[in-house]
């Protein structure tokens, strides 16, 4: 069949299968499925973080902006990110448009496996970037504009700090940058961006902020382990090969989340003098975003230290979003910025010859003030730097340009915060729980106007939404019957012995 159709030539019949471990590329294919399998934890702990009024908006979000990203990667993404033959160290070229000649030569990362896998296992790294990303548009961001802003991101911010530490032409990996699993690219990229998409989008309405806690805790608690669970194959499936150095990466992501849980939740129990799940949730993910650039080059007492400083720090840093003003409500700065921030800068003092050369491809990569390697820490510093600036600048230009453009301003009205964006935008809700829609013809949470339901036989009861806490608004206390019902007598509680006495009575 495929010799007709390729004019007698079967395209495939000269590639040689043999010169992978297919050990290395079945461990890679899981791994990248258990990175694609963080999309919905991250759905999960948004909308559990949020209010129930906009807990559906997040999860949306995140989900559409998961298909937005699949399609700029197949189209352009991989190519200017990865494409071998681009010299400028920026961005790359589009030799690669479309995935054109990416099947089974060796892999621009790593020589353990085909750039066909590569290419996919990446792509879920930007996946859960541009997921992180949307958490910047938390109770009050429209969804159309937001995934416009993710194309655009993916290819003027995303794709570029790529090159820089990860393409073998870029200028921060020739530089001898060392970062492992993306705490340029995934974590300054998302928690930069974030802070940028927010600033520019502008706060919630101070009546918006008051008395703001997340919706569901438990959902939050889910998204966290789902998270966790990905993460190993996120940390561990950049070694590219089911090696020792995986292994590494995996135990170093234990540890680093472990300790950065435990910290930041004694942290909060010096103020509450209550154990806070979502503190400790908090924590345990600063604690694997400090991982992500360092778990692959450090020791394990390395990653100790690593989690409990980042639990520290990140916990801190969630007051810089009051001292700026910025409504970055669900913290993506202090967690994924610092996170990464710190196990980058961890690379310049903690990272070991030793730790890198286990996956027996690097075994000429120095590490840091360890290893006596004293320029490493600048060079990371250096890095850190250029990450942060470029990020910052270029996101809040993307986002400032497309909001100017008509139909695609970032922000709902005052209205649409006020009823939520489930509401406005989804037509959805995460959580009903009462049924708000018994009529299948009410097309808000709020029911239809009374002088539409004057003339109609009333048979449907009409609830209207709690806040967001679960309270009736007394403004809006109503249980609306659709015939007035008789009042009902109370009913006086009587002994035993009365009830016994009635009882022989009637005998």
């Amino acid at each position: 069949m495929l010799s007709g159709l390729f004019g007698g030539t079967n395209v495939f019949s000269t590639r040689d299968a043999s010169q992978f471990d297919r050990g290395d590329v079945s461990f890679i294919i899981v791994a990248g499925a258990m990175v694609a399998f963080m999309i919905p934890g991250l759905a999960f702990l948004y909308s559990g973080l949020a209010r129930r009024k906009s807990a559906l908006s997040l999860i949306w979000a995140v989900t559409a902006s998961n298909a937005v990203c699949i399609f700029q990667w197949y189209f352009w993404g991989y190519s200017l990110a990865f494409s071998p033959t681009a010299t400028n160290g920026f961005i790359g070229n589009l030799a690669n448009f479309g995935l054109i000649d990416v099947l089974d030569n060796p892999s621009p990362g790593s020589p353990l496996i085909p750039a066909l896998l590569y290419s996919f296992y990446q792509m879920e790294f930007a996946c859960v970037t541009v997921g992180i990303l949307m958490g910047g548009i938390a109770e009050r961001g429209r969804v159309l504009p937001a995934m416009v802003v993710t194309f655009l991101w993916m290819t003027l911010v995303y794709c570029p700090l790529a090159c820089w530490a990860w393409n073998i032409n870029g200028w921060g990996f020739k530089w001898g940058v060392l970062d492992y699993a993306g705490g340029g690219p995934v974590e300054i990229g998302s928690g930069v961006g974030g802070l940028a998409y927010a600033w520019v989008l502008g706060r919630r309405q101070e009546k918006e902020l008051l008395n703001f806690r997340p919706h569901n805790v438990s959902m939050v608690n889910l998204g966290t382990f789902i998270l966790w669970f990905g993460w190993l194959g996120f940390n561990g499936g950049s070694a590219f090969g089911a090696n020792l150095r995986a292994v590494m990466a995996i135990w170093n992501s234990m540890l680093a989340a472990a300790f950065g849980g435990i910290v930041w939740c004694l942290l909060d129990y010096r103020l509450e003098r209550k154990y806070s799940m979502v503190g400790f949730c908090s924590g345990t993910i600063a604690g694997l975003v400090a991982a992500t650039p360092a778990s692959g080059y450090i020791q394990p007492w390395a990653a100790v230290i690593v989690g409990i400083i980042t639990g520290a720090v990140c916990n801190y840093a969630t007051k810089i979003k009051f001292f700026f003003k910025v409504d970055d409500a669900l913290d993506l700065f202090a967690e994924h910025a610092m996170g990464g921030v710190i196990g980058l800068l961890a690379n310049g003092l903690f990272a070991s010859h030793d730790v890198i050369a286990l996956d027996g491809v690097n075994i000429n990569v120095e590490g840091g003030w360890v290893d006596h390697n004293y320029k490493q820490l600048y060079i990371q510093f250096a890095y850190v730097c250029a990450t942060c600036a470029y990020t910052f600048v270029v996101t809040a230009a993307i986002v400032k340009v497309v909001d100017l453009i008509p139909g695609l301003h970032l922000k709902t009205t005052p209205e649409g915060e006020s009823l939520g964006l489930d509401e406005v935008e989804i037509g959805e809700f995460a959580n009903d729980y009462i049924e708000v829609r018994r009529d299948y013809s009410d097309w808000t949470a709020f029911g239809r106007p009374p002088s539409e339901q004057a003339s109609e036989v009333p048979t449907m009861d009409t609830y209207t939404h709690g806040d967001q806490h679960g309270q009736l608004d007394p403004q809006q206390d109503v249980h609306r019957r659709g015939k007035e019902e008789p009042s009902l007598e109370p009913i006086q509680e009587k002994s035993v012995d009365e009830a016994t006495f009635e009882a022989t009575e009637d005998s």
